[in-house]
């Protein structure tokens, strides 16, 4: 025969209909008026649940939670920049390594190539003595018409792309510059007067 305990099957004990009876306080017999509910007993009573007290905050707490409070703002700001800044830093970093995997693997004659336009840049150095303009203009320009030479697919990519936008930016500036010139008063006379015959 098995022994069924309340540890086993802890919902047994509920189920059965008992009555412990408890003993008298002088070790004597069993009274019957003092009987328990299960539920009496110390040992079958769920414990208290102990109730957690949030400790006072003390003055370097109120400090930190001040700072947190000046600084929140900055922070905010400093997170946005970051998220606006990381893909471009991430693609200037793709960039580097793309062009020191192309120079490890370069192809014919790209040292040769790459001397010639740097020559041309310099000789554009020696010829645009005396201006400042002159200086930015002449160098870049006579080193891009010798790189167009070697790469002429790559030169009409850059044009077609620099083209479209030297376009937009020419026709706000023409827009700008209409919206400026224009004879337009605030109040709108200027409207008037020219819808009159």
């Amino acid at each position: 025969m098995f022994k069924v305990t309340g540890s086993a099957m802890p919902g047994s004990t509920r189920l059965l209909p008992l009555v412990w009876a408890a003993d008298a306080a002088d070790g004597g017999e069993k009274e019957p008026e003092a009987r328990l509910k299960l539920d009496d007993l110390s040992l079958y009573t769920a414990p208290q649940k102990p109730h957690y007290v949030e400790p006072a905050a003390g003055q370097l707490e109120e400090h930190v939670a001040t700072l947190r409070k000046l600084v929140e703002p900055y922070t905010g700001w400093c997170q946005a920049t970051v998220g606006k800044l990381k893909p471009k830093v991430e693609s200037l970093v793709q960039s580097g390594n793309d062009s020191y995997v192309y120079l490890q693997n370069h192809p014919k004659d790209f040292y040769a190539q790459a001397g010639i336009i740097g020559f041309t840049g310099l000789l554009g150095l020696f010829l645009a003595r005396g201006s400042r303009v002159k200086k930015l203009i002449y160098p870049a320009g006579l080193m891009t018409v010798s790189a167009s030479l070697y790469y002429p697919e790559e030169a009409v990519t850059i044009a077609k792309s620099t083209g479209d936008s030297v376009y937009g930016y020419a026709v706000r500036g023409f827009a700008a510059a209409e919206k400026l010139l224009s004879p337009q008063s605030k109040d709108g006379k200027g409207s008037k007067a020219e819808t009159k015959p």
